[in-house]
């Protein structure tokens, strides 16, 4: 068999492989890493990479190699679920930066942060006053999460007229230029109201790329043919 073909087959089985794996692992993988996860990701990266270049190497070495790599994660997950301790050591805890509106500054030398880091962090949570922050941790994943003084929080609807409607979220009922009567039903109409509401829009199932109901029966409607220009100059009602 020609060399570039094999990299063709290792390759494509390489990528059904990490499929299976991502899959497998869960959608916590794919949001933010914690140190070992990170550490995981770089490794088996690496490794697929190898495997699908280096002819030269035994197939059954690389993947059982992977399988490894990738069922670790899975034991860590299994045995942070069920020790506080372990999660700890593996994961790590949070740091707090900032408590009752004063830096820590022993803290922040401990996770090697710099001044100009946390301000950086700050202002990209829209704060560009420390005095506003009442509370601020650096979460395991890397991620700043803050606190704001009372006066400092935007105002609720709470706030000003007590706790509101119950909301339900909307349902797409239209998707590339099809009804989709489960979601019609879900959010409690029915085809022939949706229909009719089309009807009044002069507007054809086919030509619309998306349509969105809300709970109290609005709808948006988004069309194939808008009438925008690329460059998004025109502006028309939906």
């Amino acid at each position: 068999m020609p060399a570039w073909m094999e990299v063709i087959i290792r390759s494509v089985l390489i990528i059904l492989g990490l499929f299976f794996i991502t899959k497998l692992l869960g959608k916590k993988q794919l949001s933010k890493l914690s140190f070992f996860e990170y550490i995981v990701g770089i490794t088996v990266g690496d490794i697929a990479g190898t495997i699908s270049m280096d002819i030269e190497l035994n197939v059954v070495n690389g993947v059982i190699s992977l399988l490894i790599w990738s069922l670790f994660p899975i034991i860590v997950s299994v045995a942070s679920l069920k020790s506080m301790v372990f999660r700890n050591i593996v994961e790590g805890t949070p740091t707090t930066f900032i408590q009752d509106g004063k830096i820590l500054e022993e803290n922040l030398k401990r996770e090697k942060y710099t001044t100009d880091e946390l301000m950086e962090q700050l202002r990209k949570k829209d704060i560009f006053f420390v005095g506003d922050v009442e509370f601020a941790t650096l979460e395991t994943n890397g991620e700043l999460s803050v606190l704001l003084k009372q006066e400092k929080k935007p105002v609720l609807w709470e706030d000003l007229f007590g706790k509101g409607q119950k909301l339900k979220s909307p349902q797409t009922i239209i998707m590339d230029g099809n009804l989709i009567e489960e979601a019609i039903y879900e959010s409690g109409f029915s085809l022939d109201w949706v229909k009719t509401q089309l009807q009044k829009r002069k507007a054809k199932v086919e030509e619309i790329f998306l349509g969105q109901v809300d709970h109290l029966g609005n709808i948006y409607l988004d069309h194939y043919k808008d009438g925008l220009s690329k460059k998004g100059v025109n502006h028309e009602d939906h």
